[in-house]
């Protein structure tokens, strides 16, 4: 078989969850407060994937104003029961502190672009569900339990119910049918059933374990009955990089298997490829996939495990093409590299047409409720971005630019603002979760900009380094690109500086343009030409 590198879905693509069905694969990812919900892409053969859909797209669907950052849509579980698609999700409203407001949702369609319904409600005892369709025709939900009594591990084991699709609930009694092992935390379950080698059937329970950092960590379990008692396998944990702290792929956990066609298995799985000495995942928590086999003694074993490989074989051969190439977007409509933050009212942060991209500000930028944010993964550790301003700010209060975005407490953003007395400047605005009550930092002084006309505003990563350009004027249209301020650390915009370290800050970075005016009158910023360029760079690990 070809050989690719990891990972299969590079940049903010975590928890992934695989299906087959006929020739075609397909994962789901979890996407938290991006808007919509749900990243879907497709495959023929494990290497080669596009994203196909975002099923969580309407109000009655999601809405994640006030969810906190990294919260929102977590772990999605796909699934096929031979006749349609079942996904299902969490929609979390708080996770810091002693409880856990995590909603299980199921949504149907027919075929994977939808429709897809409105959702069944499930239950709010954990977080991390999903589904499984027995042979027998019935359907069992699993999701991890939360006890808000026994902090530090708050994680209390994974939780059985049968669900009833005619009555759309869940029915009869809740077991606890799995603990986890001593590396605790275990979350994210998916069942499997297969027969032994004797020919009798074994159920299959997949954890993942250890937190999403440096120590997480796939875990596998059987039992001849659904309902347990689990034995944990040989080794616990068949996937992890806790022990091989220089391995390329780091942070592996949070797996699903999938068996191609012709009877091999393989397993995807969360995973960093962290960078700088701080070992900061920038691309954040990202999907990759290794090869896997069934022993002679009925357990799943990874080929070279447990130790997650960079390159692995796989049934197709890759063309890495189309992801180095240079992307120029239009606005006549919103191409699908773009989400925005948490509100399915798309109308109140922005328009599209003739090419434009007009936002309307709102609140502040990190705002948790409504703010004018329209943004891209960053998939690469080196890019230029670029863009074209229109926007006629009165006071301080209006601000709009490009901004390379972690979340509330993590971006740099290069502004078009005004002073007090309405003379238009740029200016340069940072937020870093070690600042003192996580305020703005100015890192440099402002830059007087001719009071009228368009700018184009430009962000520069090369790895570790961040720097912002603009021209204006005549310097606009000569392409004349001067440096605003100085250098700037992009590796701020990780999990690891989320505010939470990588146990409670679980996106990726994006760049974007944003709007806000804090006067209420929502301003609108005018944007065109969006440039995301690839740069291949020696400071590069990868």
């Amino acid at each position: 078989m070809p050989t690719i590198r990891n990972p299969i879905l590079p940049g903010f693509n975590p928890d992934p969850s695989i299906l087959r069905v006929g020739d075609d694969y397909y994962v789901a990812t979890s996407t938290f407060e991006w808007y919509p919900g749900v990243q879907i892409h497709h495959s023929k053969d494990l290497a080669n994937w596009e994203l196909v859909t975002r099923p969580l797209s309407r109000k009655s669907q999601l809405d994640m104003r006030g969810d906190p950052d990294s919260c929102g849509v977590w772990a999605p579980c796909l699934s096929h029961d031979g006749e349609q698609f079942f996904l299902i999700y969490t929609d979390v409203k708080r996770k810091d502190g002693s409880f856990k407001d995590a909603h299980n949702y199921l949504v149907t369609a027919p075929t994977i672009e939808g429709p897809w319904s409105d959702p069944v409600y499930m239950n709010s005892s954990g977080f991390d569900p999903s589904l499984f369709h027995d042979d027998d025709g019935k359907k069992w939900f699993v999701n991890m339990l939360w006890d808000h009594r026994t902090r530090p591990l708050l994680f209390a084991g994974i939780a059985l119910q049968e669900y009833d699709h005619a009555q759309r609930k869940l029915i009869g009694p809740i077991k606890n049918i799995y603990q986890g092992t001593d590396l605790k935390l275990v979350e994210g379950p998916h069942l499997y059933k297969r027969n032994g080698k004797d020919g009798r059937p074994w159920y299959y329970l997949l954890t993942a374990e250890g937190g999403t950092g440096y120590e997480h960590a796939v875990t596998f379990a059987r039992s001849r009955q659904i309902d347990g008692p689990y034995e944990t396998h040989p080794i616990e944990h068949i996937l992890t990089a806790k022990d091989a702290p220089l391995n390329p792929v780091q942070r592996a956990g949070h797996g699903d298997i999938v068996e191609t066609a012709d009877g091999k298995t393989f397993l995807v799985h969360l995973m960093g490829r962290p960078t700088t000495q701080k070992r900061r995942c920038v691309l954040g928590r990202e999907t990759g996939i290794q090869e896997a086999y069934w022993g002679a003694d009925d357990w799943l074993w990874v080929k070279n495990g447990p130790v997650p490989s960079l390159e692995v074989e796989i049934p197709g051969t890759r063309d890495d093409s189309g992801y180095w190439a240079e992307q120029r977007y239009q606005f006549d409509t919103l191409h699908p590299d773009f989400q925005w933050l948490r509100t399915p009212e798309t109308e109140r942060i922005f328009s599209v047409g003739d090419n434009q991209l007009t936002l309307f500000g709102r609140e502040s930028i990190g705002s948790w409720f409504e703010q004018a944010l329209v943004a891209r993964r960053q998939t690469h550790f080196s890019y230029d971005a670029e863009v074209t301003l229109d926007f006629a700010p009165v006071d301080e209060r209006q601000f709009a630019g490009i901004t390379g975005y972690y979340g509330r407490y993590n971006f740099h953003y290069l502004t078009v603002t005004a002073h007090s007395d309405g003379k238009r400047e740029l200016l340069i605005m940072s937020s870093l979760a070690s600042h003192p009550d996580g305020k703005l930092s100015y890192p440099d002084a402002p830059v007087p900009l001719p009071q009228d006309g368009p700018v184009r505003l430009k962000i520069e990563i090369r790895g570790p380094k961040l720097q912002f350009f603009y021209a204006a004027g005549d310097a606009r249209a000569a392409g004349n690109w001067q440096p605003v301020g100085g250098t700037l650390d992009a590796s701020l915009l990780s999990d690891e500086c989320g505010g939470h370290a990588e146990h409670g800050s679980f996106t990726g970075a994006f760049v974007g343009m944003a709007a806000s005016d804090l006067n209420g009158t929502a301003k609108p910023a005018v944007f065109s030409d969006f440039v995301y360029r690839p740069v291949r760079d020696p400071s590069d690990r990868y």
